[in-house]
């Protein structure tokens, strides 16, 4: 009995692994959006480490950004015609569907023409305007905290 030997992964990339197109973003608010945006993509609207991580970075005012981070997500779920590709919250790199939706989420306010048709792209739909009009809010909160996301 012979035995070859398991193909190296640099041969054979995972789906996971060929879509993990870019770094964690440097920003430091854009990485706890991303948190609580993998965390609530996984494990639900719920999930206690993201309501954690958000009072934590938020302290008292922890209500807003977690309740609109919510929103954004049920939004987001219900809107999209194509998958959402999320990373798991250890993974060290984004994948494209992520990149899109922290730019999205840095230009809303500054950029709404932009944020609108890359979330058309993202989500495979003409006419966004009510699940951008959520991750408006949300960079609001976000901005208004304190914590502008930049990317």
């Amino acid at each position: 009995m012979t035995t070859t030997p398991a193909p190296s992964p640099a041969q054979h990339p995972s789906a996971l692994a060929t879509s993990l197109q870019g770094p964690l973003p440097a920003d430091a608010n854009a990485r706890l959006a991303l948190f609580a945006f993998r965390r609530m993509g996984a494990h639900g609207l719920d999930d206690a480490n993201a309501s954690a991580m958000l009072m934590q970075a938020f302290g008292g005012g922890f209500r807003r950004p977690l309740i609109l981070m919510r929103a954004m997500m049920a939004d987001l779920a219900h809107a999209a015609t194509c998958p959402i590709t999320i990373a798991p919250c250890c993974c060290a790199r984004m994948t494209g569907s992520e990149t899109t939706v922290l730019t999205i989420l840095s230009r809303a306010e500054t950029a709404p023409d932009s944020a609108r048709l890359l979330l058309g792209d993202l989500i495979g739909v003409r006419r966004p305007d009510g699940v951008l009009a959520s991750m408006t809010l949300l960079a609001q909160a976000f901005a208004d905290a304190g914590r502008p996301i930049r990317v």
